[in-house]
């Protein structure tokens, strides 16, 4: 027990920077993945039968991976300001810092891949209105949105 106290005496902030890394990345990138997945699976399925609706699947599929990205920004973000003697007051405050977008990004993300496979529907059946489905997937990012700017300006306030 005394060993661990040490560590996180002398190594406590940057354990707890790294950890929102991880949360921020990890978390974003699992519903991102989740979500393009899904969509994917969609499209995969709509260009078996379609394949000249590919360029519009695509963007569909591709609406769900922005909130891996913007974890993956706020988690280097993070990264950057990690050094071996990181007081643990500024490690634990980068690791809330961190749960915005790791947690925001991973549902939105998820609820975003299936609004996305629902515009795959409007996609088959009315081509023509598919901007409608892109629009509605598009919502969902708005949260997602909220949250990177939450965790960026925290990232500048710590």
């Amino acid at each position: 027990m005394e060993q661990l106290a040490n560590y996180f005496s002398s190594h406590g902030g940057a354990f707890f920077a790294a950890l929102g890394v991880v949360l921020a990345v990890g978390f974003s990138g699992m519903g991102s993945a989740y979500g393009v997945g899904k969509t994917g699976q969609a499209a995969a399925a709509l260009l078996k039968e379609q394949p000249q609706k590919f360029a519009q699947a695509l963007i569909l599929q591709l609406l769900p991976g922005t909130q891996g990205l913007y974890g993956f920004v706020i988690g280097m973000l993070i990264w950057l300001q990690i050094t071996p003697n990181l007081p643990l007051e500024k490690g634990v405050a980068y690791f809330f810092v961190a749960l915005p977008i790791a947690l925001v990004g991973y549902f939105s993300a998820k609820h975003q891949g299936n609004v996305a496979v629902a515009g795959m529907q409007i996609l088959a059946k009315r081509p023509e209105e598919t901007m409608k489905g892109v629009i509605l997937a598009a919502m969902v990012e708005t949260y997602a949105i909220l949250a990177f700017v939450v965790s960026f300006l925290l990232t500048l306030r710590v």
